[in-house]
């Protein structure tokens, strides 16, 4: 989380009312037409030979096969690789898998079948070899479905010039319903309703998220390189804790990190580093000699606790040099990747900000680099010291953008040469994530306190689009002017380069070009065309369960829902019945602690419509 927007609020008591008032949808929608693949496809972490394929199927039964095929065109004449795979509820009916055989640097088309339907359509591609000369991405972080429309992911979606998306974490925000950034809308609220900390609630909120329109458009144009931050499982975490997260009436930490990481790598399209581990997401990946994007965990791995905000420089914790950021497996894996990556840029895919931001002698956020100085030193001491160039940080987490040099903390730093600049840093703002509470500051302000900071835009929600060639790393800063309406512009706002073997940004000549050369994009759905007159179970878990079982379904008009459970024999032991106003998604949870151990069959009556299916009471 970005909590220097908490301080900027105490310092100035100024709230802001923008955002209130508008009306958005009601409740998520699901578009029958892509039954049994509710939630699309994705894509993600593609290699020069293999890629990441992804979709769910909502089913009855236990388990399903699903059929997949990848090919050079969207009729599936020249089919590359094509099979069959078996899913189940232990991974929740999700399909992720490595599709090998492919060439470098090419574009592919992609699609599963299950039940006898087809999936929507996907397009992917491969990362090139040897020498390349041009790439583009388009880097996101931090969106909350309650404060608006996925304009950002709309307009990504839609451009057809970038190589893939790059998502620096907060996916989804684990907050409770009308918390966290909640805009005063009713309408668009989070599915389940309270703070999500067991398995099946981080299950539902990234099933509530996908059923998004726009995000599920987006991850079928292009693949996603991921990396999660806090709000994967809960606020300002870290290895040990987060300040979000209550023992008391939470629970084990411990247990609550393992589900969100769980849940995290069943619904993404991420690799996991070895068969079996939802643990470890540093990684790096290979762009031909142009590039190596390097991917950081600094939320999880190895973080000590966090500080919290406003924070005098001279507190006991930042003057500990045993103070841990990534851990030490993590920074010597990373050191060893800065120095001996072949490739021309070394680009870093990070939680939080790593240029300091400081008032006063005081640290703002205590969450980001700044909290854990020595190991910023550390790592800087590293670059400086090894002569190592062309390292950009790409950021996202604090909810506005930014064009950063790095200073090293021994060097005298001169703003209108870059002397002392380490590197060089773009921090995406977010895609819907609030940053109202700083409407009160200017941009001119905030870099007077800090002259390594050679741009920000603290108010517009956005993405950055980020080019590489041999010459320099361009960022350009785009801007949506609202996400409270589905009616919006993109405004390309400002344009930021680092030149090779230089430390520092300058200021671009001009915005980016056309890039063509990307093959058509898909025409699979992308909204709501053929609603059922039904009701649609899209979760029903945990299974076996213990004390209660969660459920998330679809109403495709108001309706009264009828919840039955039955012992083996036919005998009901257990009722529960309710109306809903309005079509939309819901979830309910189910209360089995009365019963005895064994199997009974579950039923969900709705719109003329009955789901059963047999769970499993255990103890």
């Amino acid at each position: 989380m970005n909590r220097l927007f908490i301080l900027f609020l105490s310092l100035t008591a100024a709230i802001s009312a923008h955002g209130q008032g508008y009306l958005l949808p009601s409740r998520p929608l699901v578009d029958s037409a892509l039954a049994p693949f509710f939630h699309g496809v994705a894509s993600g972490d593609p290699l020069s030979d293999r890629v990441i394929l992804w979709t769910r199927v909502t089913t009855d039964s236990p388990s399903v096969s699903v059929d997949w095929q990848i090919a050079t065109d969207t009729g599936f004449i020249h089919i590359i690789n094509s099979g069959s795979v078996t899913t189940d509820t232990s991974i929740d009916n999700t399909v992720k898998l490595d599709a090998t055989g492919l060439t470098p640097n090419s574009w592919y088309y992609y699609r599963f079948s299950a039940y006898g339907k087809y999936s929507s359509l996907g397009r992917t591609r491969t990362a090139p070899v040897g020498n390349i000369d041009s790439l583009r991405f388009a880097v996101v972080s931090c969106s909350n479905i309650q404060v608006g429309f996925f304009n950002v992911y709309h307009e990504i979606a839609n451009r057809n010039d970038i190589d893939a998306v790059l998502h620096l974490g907060d996916y989804y925000y684990e907050s409770g319903a009308r918390a966290f950034g909640y805009a005063g809308d009713s309408m668009r609220l989070h599915d389940p309703s309270h703070e999500a900390i067991t398995l099946a609630d981080y299950r539902m909120r990234h099933s509530q998220y996908k059923l998004d329109p726009d995000l599920r458009n987006c991850h079928a144009q292009y693949p996603f390189i991921t990396i999660w931050d806090d709000h994967e499982t809960s606020n300002d975490s870290w290895h040990d804790g987060a300040n979000g997260h209550n023992p008391n009436t939470e629970g084990d930490w411990y247990t609550r990190k393992d589900a969100g990481k769980k849940a995290y790598f069943e619904w993404l399209p991420i690799r996991e580093i070895a068969p079996g581990n939802d643990t470890i997401i540093h990684r790096t990946e290979h762009w031909g000699n142009l590039l190596d994007f390097i991917m950081i965990d600094t939320r999880y791995e190895g973080r000590d606790s966090t500080l919290d905000i406003l924070i005098p420089d001279t507190v006991a914790l930042l003057l500990d040099t045993n103070r841990q950021m990534l851990g030490r497996p993590q920074m010597q894996w990373f050191k060893g990747e800065l120095s001996n990556s072949t490739a021309q840029w070394k680009v870093v895919g990070n939680q939080v900000m790593l240029a300091p931001l400081t008032i006063q002698e005081h640290i703002l956020n205590g969450d980001q680099w700044d909290g854990y100085p020595a190991e910023r030193k550390r790592l800087l001491d590293h670059i400086m010291q090894n002569n190592l160039k062309d390292i950009v940080f790409l950021t996202g987490d604090i909810h506005c953008a930014w064009g950063n040099d790095v200073p090293h903390p021994d060097s005298i730093y001169d703003p209108a040469t870059g002397h002392g600049s380490a590197l060089t840093e773009f921090v995406t703002t977010s895609v819907t994530s609030t940053s109202d509470e700083v409407n009160a500051f200017t941009a001119a302000y905030v870099m007077s306190l800090e002259p390594h900071v050679k741009y920000t835009e603290l108010h517009l929600r956005g993405y950055l689009l980020f080019d590489v060639n041999k010459q320099r790393v361009q960022g350009d800063f785009i801007h949506v002017n609202t996400v409270t309406s589905q009616t919006y512009t993109a405004t390309d706002d400002a344009q930021w380069m680092n030149v090779n073997n230089e430390r520092f940004l300058r200021q671009a000549p001009g915005i980016l070009g056309p890039r063509p050369g990307n093959p058509p994009l898909t025409s699979g759905a992308t909204g709501i065309r053929n609603i059922s007159k039904n009701m649609i179970v899209l979760g029903c878990y945990p299974n076996p369960a213990e004390n209660e079982v969660a459920l998330q379904y679809y109403l495709s008009e108001p309706s009264k829902v009828e919840i039955h459970i039955t012992d083996m024999s036919g005998r009901v032991v257990y009722n529960k019945s309710t109306t809903e106003s309005q079509y939309g998604l819901y979830d309910t949870k189910v209360y089995i602690d009365n019963l005895g151990a064994g199997s009974y069959i579950m039923s969900v009556t709705a719109s003329g419509k009955t789901y059963s299916k047999q769970i499993v009471k255990g103890k």
